[in-house]
C-alpha cells in the first residue's frame, strides 16, 4: 500500500478553503447528526504463538551439565501443539559448570593407615585407592562417564640387600581400571573397578617382569624392606623360593576404551600393550621381544630400550578404531642412556588391521619432560601431555602444558629409505652414520635431522595449565575428550604414597606438608579443538 503524507492533505484543504471566501454572512444553523453506520464484521483471528520447553539431559552435546532447552513459533495449523516444521526459534538455556579452578575430588578408599609417616614419630599416614590418575578416557557410549586407570600400585623408590628396586607396602595390589560418573553438581562417583587378569583368568600383580620380558632389574620389596618372595612366610632361597616377579605384571600407563567393550593398555615395563575384554582378561599382546610366545605383533625393536619407568606413557585410538597410537614418556636409551638428558620422544602407530607399523618424533619444550598423555581428534591430530615433575607450589616454573599435534606432515621413521648416510638397523631402527636418532640429536642437533629432511610432528599449545589454574599436582597424566569445546583431565596421586630417601610417606603437595595429594578432575570448556 502507498504511504499517503497526512500532513500534505491537510495543507491543500486550507489552502482550497481560503481561495472560496467571500464577504462574511450571516451564521447558519447547525445541521443535525446523521445517523450511525453499520458495524463491520470482524476481522480473521491472528495465528497463536507457542513456546515449548525441554529438559537437558547430564552430556547434552550443547550443554553439558544439562539445561533447558526452549523452541518457539507460530501454531500454522491451528492444532495447539508447536510441530517441528513450525519452530522457527531455538535457544537453550544451559546449567553452569559448578567445576571451579580447584578441580573436583574423585572418591577413595584406604588401602591401609598403619605406617609410620616418614620420620615423624607416632603419626601413620594412608594409602589410598586412589591411585586412578595413570590415564583417563571417555565412555564410549555415555556422555558423562569415564575410565582411568591405576599402575601396578603403591611403590617408592629403595635400594636394599637385594639391589635396587621398589618398596611395594600391597605386593599383591592387582592393577584395574575404574569406571566413573560424573553429576550435575559437579560430584564423581565410582561405579566399578575393573580387575585386570591373565588369560586364564587369574588376577595379575604389578610387580616387575623378569629381564627376558623388559625388567630392568628391579627388585620388589615389602614395606619393611625385605624382597617379596614366592613365599613369604619362608626364607629367601634362589632356587625354591627366589624373589617374586611378574612376567604379566603391568606398570600401566596408558588407556584406551573400544567400542566393543574391551580396553587396551601400555605400560612402562616393557613396554606391553595388552588387550583387555570387557572383564579384564587378556586377549592379546604386543611388544617388542621377539622371544615371547604370547605376542601376536612385534614392536620395533629399539622399543625395548625405553628408559626405566618411563616406557608408553600414552595411549589412544584413531576414531575409526583401526590405529594404536602410543608416545613414549622420555627419551629412550638408545643405544644406552648415555643419551638420557635430551628431548626427543618418539610416537608409534600400529594398524590393526594391516599390522603397519610407523614412528613418529616429538620435541619437547624441554630435556627430560614427560609426555604423560594422548588422545585423539582425528586420524592424523592428537592432543599430548606434555610436563615437568615439579610441584607449582614448590617450584612456580613447573611446566604442565597440552599440545596439539598432527602426524601429516612428519617423517616415518619406518619408511626412510637406506641412501647414503641413512640405514635401517634391525636392533636400533633409523640410524644417520651409524648413530641412531637419539646419539645424532647429542652429539650434534636436531638440524642434522633436518639436514636428512626427518622432520618431527607439528605442535600447537592448546592449554598452559600453570598459567590457567595454577594446576598445583606433579604428575598430569589423563585427558578426558569430551567434545571438540571440552576436555577433562586428572592427575596421578601415587595412591597418596611418596617417600623420601627410601622412607614411606605420605604424598603431599606443599612443603608446608598440610595439603595431601588425591586425584582430582580438572574441566576446561570453550577450546575449539576441531581448529
Amino acid at each position: 500500500m502507498k504511504r499517503i503524507n497526512l500532513s500534505l492533505i491537510s495543507c491543500a484543504l486550507v489552502a482550497g478553503l481560503t481561495a472560496c471566501n467571500g464577504d462574511d454572512g450571516a451564521q447558519g444553523a447547525s445541521g443535525s447528526d446523521g445517523t450511525n453506520g453499520t458495524t463491520g464484521k470482524d476481522g480473521n483471528s491472528g495465528l497463536s504463538s507457542l513456546v515449548n520447553q525441554a529438559e537437558l539431559p547430564m552430556g547434552d552435546s550443547t550443554c553439558f551439565f544439562g539445561g533447558i532447552a526452549i523452541k518457539s513459533g507460530l501454531d500454522t495449523n491451528d492444532d495447539g501443539v508447536l510441530d517441528d516444521s513450525e519452530v522457527s526459534q531455538s535457544n537453550s538455556v544451559c546449567q553452569p559448570s559448578p567445576l571451579t579452578a580447584q578441580g573436583a575430588a574423585l572418591p577413595y578408599t584406604a588401602l591401609r593407615s598403619d605406617l609410620q609417616n616418614g620420620t615423624v614419630e607416632g603419626s601413620v599416614f594412608e594409602i589410598r585407592n586412589g591411585g586412578f590418575g595413570s590415564d583417563m578416557v571417555a565412555h564410549p557410549q555415555n556422555k558423562n562417564q569415564f575410565y582411568t586407570l591405576t599402575d601396578r600400585g603403591p611403590n617408592a623408590t629403595f635400594t636394599g640387600g637385594y639391589g635396587k628396586g621398589k618398596k611395594f607396602p600391597i605386593p599383591d595390589y592387582t592393577p584395574r581400571i575404574g569406571l566413573f560418573e560424573l553429576h550435575k553438581n559437579g560430584t564423581i562417583k565410582k561405579l566399578k573397578e575393573i580387575l585386570l587378569k591373565r588369560p586364564d583368568g587369574t588376577p595379575i600383580s604389578g610387580l616387575p617382569n623378569t629381564s627376558s620380558m623388559g625388567g630392568t632389574g628391579e627388585t620388589p620389596y615389602t614395606a619393611e624392606g625385605l624382597p617379596v618372595l614366592e613365599d613369604q612366610t619362608q626364607a629367601f632361597d634362589e632356587l625354591n623360593n627366589p624373589i617374586k616377579l611378574d612376567d604379566y605384571g603391568l606398570d600401566g600407563e596408558g588407556l584406551v576404551a573400544l567400542g566393543d567393550g574391551s580396553f587396551w593398555i601400555s605400560d612402562e615395563y616393557g613396554p606391553h600393550l595388552v588387550h583387555f575384554d570387557a572383564k579384564g582378561k587378556e586377549i592379546e599382546r604386543i611388544n617388542a621381544f621377539k622371544n615371547d610366545d604370547r605376542v601376536s605383533l612385534h614392536l620395533p625393536q629399539e622399543f625395548s630400550n625405553r628408559r626405566a619407568n618411563r616406557g608408553m606413557e600414552g595411549l589412544a585410538i584413531t576414531p575409526d578404531e583401526k590405529t594404536l597410537v602410543g608416545i613414549m614418556q622420555s627419551t629412550m636409551y638408545n643405544p644406552d642412556k648415555a643419551v638420557k638428558s635430551l628431548d626427543v620422544t618418539r610416537i608409534v602407530t600400529i594398524n590393526l588391521e594391516t599390522q603397519q607399523i610407523s614412528q613418529y618424533l616429538y620435541k619437547q619444550e624441554q630435556a627430560q619432560n614427560s609426555n604423560s598423555g594422548i588422545v585423539a581428534l582425528s586420524n592424523s591430530e592428537f592432543l599430548v601431555i606434555e610436563r615437568d615433575g615439579a610441584f607449582y607450589q614448590q617450584n612456580p616454573d613447573a611446566i604442565k602444558r597440552i599440545y596439539k599435534i598432527d602426524l601429516s606432515a612428519a617423517t616415518d621413521l619406518e619408511q626412510v629409505n637406506e641412501n647414503g648416510d641413512l640405514s635401517q638397523d634391525s636392533e636400533l631402527g633409523l640410524l644417520i652414520s651409524g648413530k641412531t636418532i637419539e646419539q645424532t640429536v647429542l652429539e650434534t642437533s636436531w638440524d642434522t635431522l633436518t639436514t636428512h629432511d626427518i622432520q618431527p610432528v607439528s605442535k600447537t599449545l592448546i592449554l598452559d595449565l600453570v598459567q590457567e589454574i595454577a594446576y598445583p599436582h606433579d604428575k598430569l597424566e589423563g585427558m578426558w575428550l569430551i567434545d571438540h569445546n571440552r576436555l577433562a583431565v586428572i592427575n596421578d596421586d601415587d595412591f597418596a604414597t611418596w617417600s623420601t630417601d627410601g622412607v614411606l610417606e605420605q604424598k603431599y603437595l606443599d612443603t608446608g606438608r598440610t595439603q595431601i595429594d588425591g586425584n582430582k578432575l580438572y574441566l576446561f570448556e570453550n577450546l575449539q579443538l576441531n581448529q
